[in-house]
């Protein structure tokens, strides 16, 4: 497993990015240091995993969206006034708490809030990249700094 690991560091590190992002409970800077200390290139390794990560946050946010009627309505019970004034609330006010969703335990549930109150596409993806880009650009800076 870790020779395949090995050889396909960007691809395993892009599909672990990806599980960690959705509500799977894993890690994927163990695994960025890990590749760096093995000397695959920093830039391509920042990229892998920004980008699974932020498609993982994509699937969680499409999660909310579709299955945010049922979320609110069954699940959770809030009727349909009261989501509409949360919706309003949170799309002017709460959206650039996407720029978090790279946090541990409160990420995933605000990307499947951005879904839920139906923030645009193109808002949610810059907000969560700058926030994901930004973690792991300091990682990489971290471990090369150290090497």
């Amino acid at each position: 497993m870790l020779e395949w690991v090995s050889a396909n560091g960007y691809l395993s590190l892009f599909a672990l990015s990806f599980l960690a992002a959705t509500v799977v409970p894993l890690g994927s800077e163990w695994l960025l240091v890990a590749l760096l200390m093995d000397q695959l290139d920093p830039s391509l390794l920042l990229v892998s995993a920004t980008t699974g990560n932020v498609f993982g946050a994509l699937t969680t946010w499409t999660i909310g969206v579709w299955g945010g009627p049922f979320l609110m309505g069954k699940v959770l019970r809030i009727d349909p006034k009261t989501q509409a004034k949360a919706r309003a609330l949170y799309r002017r006010w709460g959206s650039g708490s996407l720029l978090l969703a790279w946090l541990p335990v409160i990420g995933d549930p605000l990307c499947l809030v951005g879904g839920l109150f139906r923030i645009p596409l193109l808002r949610f993806t810059l907000l969560v990249t700058l926030g994901k880009l930004g973690r792991y650009g300091v990682i990489v800076a971290m471990v090369l700094a150290v090497d």
